[in-house]
């Protein structure tokens, strides 16, 4: 099949008006609309990290609670954890933070 014979094909079906249109709705849908190919593709990659983020923070609660109910069981827990984490101190107390480099 040659060049000219392809052309005299593919050209009627640009005239026709049902063909036109639906191929301009194509395009505008494929690159200029807001919901185009890239668009969707970066909300796909965002949604997908976001996912991963509220895996690690529903993760990050369940360590939570499960450490707050452990010092909550007990008074010496709770004492131990605000001196370690708080720095707090009994009156009669001295504190020495020893910083590792």
């Amino acid at each position: 099949m040659n060049r000219h014979t392809l052309i005299k094909k593919i050209i009627p079906l640009f005239r026709n008006f049902y063909f036109s249109s639906g191929f301009f709705l194509l395009l505008w849908m494929l690159f200029f609309d807001a919901n185009d190919f890239i668009s969707q593709f970066r909300l796909t990659s965002k949604r997908k990290e976001l996912e991963k983020e509220k895996a690690f923070y529903l993760q990050k609660i369940v360590e939570v609670k499960k450490e707050r109910d452990e010092i909550f069981g007990s008074r010496q827990l709770i004492e131990k954890f605000a001196r370690e984490r708080y720095l707090m101190k009994k009156p009669t107390e001295d504190i020495y933070i020893i910083k590792q480099e």
